[in-house]
């Protein structure tokens, strides 16, 4: 009986846990969570099928207006068809000394399938990501075969619990300039150790062959040597 009464808890334990984790598993979120302000990334869309009696077949992508993207390159994903939407822009912005006057607004997939229990990532290129804010806000919306639409949409906020259908967020962070200075310093510095290292042993080769050459030339000497003194001893027993 005190078994039965600890793997029931055990299971139920377990169910609340499953319960409660669910819809933080299951929404469509970007990976990886963040990147650098006012550069360029590729970006992931996952998209996880959690409901066991129906397929999803589209996924809708809105990107905000006011935070316009004027690169957005989708990512070819087999057996989906991906259709960019853009906008004109009501202030045109410059970019690489370029005047854009429009901007990606909404990206849609369509075509395939995702499986019960199954998931798949859509992948983007995108810039130039803004320098003022610390985050995206991406509102996606999610379609399966038995005409079901998701609309994970909700923003969070602070202080709050997670929403039921949390739009998918892409945190924006300093860029790491001084890290990048760091990590060539210390490639400069390998690369310089590395050519010492191989002078050094350019140098030990050298010696290593100078000292070849000397004993070869000291042995042909002393056997030189000896055939004189050989022939010296013959003629003097003659």
């Amino acid at each position: 009986m005190k078994t039965s009464r600890v793997s029931f808890a055990a299971a139920l334990a377990a169910g609340t846990v499953l319960v409660l984790s669910g819809p933080a598993f299951a929404h469509v979120s970007v990976q990886p969570g963040e990147a650098a302000k006012g550069g360029y990334a590729t970006i992931n869309f996952k998209v996880p099928n959690e409901r066991d009696n129906a397929a999803t077949t589209q996924l809708e992508v809105n990107f905000p207006v006011d935070q316009p993207l004027t690169s957005v390159m989708p990512q070819d994903v087999p057996g989906w068809t991906v259709n960019v939407e853009k906008t004109k822009l009501d202030k045109p912005l410059t970019v690489h000394g370029k005047q854009i006057n429009e901007a990606v607004t909404k990206v849609t997939w369509s075509g395939g399938k995702i499986e019960s229990g199954k998931f798949q990532q859509f992948p983007l290129a995108v810039g130039k990501l803004p320098e003022n804010v610390d985050q995206m806000v991406f509102k996606a919306v999610q379609t399966y075969d038995n005409g079901e639409v998701v609309r994970w949409i909700e923003e969070a906020k602070e202080g709050a619990a997670e929403p039921q259908n949390p739009a998918p967020v892409l945190k924006l962070t300093a860029a790491k300039g001084a890290d990048h200075h760091d990590v060539g310093d210390k490639n400069a510095d390998k690369n310089a150790k590395d050519a010492q290292h191989g002078h050094d042993q350019a140098d030990a080769k050298h010696g290593s062959d100078t000292t070849a050459r000397a004993l070869g030339i000291a042995g042909i000497v002393i056997g030189l040597g000896g055939v004189a003194f050989g022939v010296a001893s013959r003629r003097r027993s003659a």
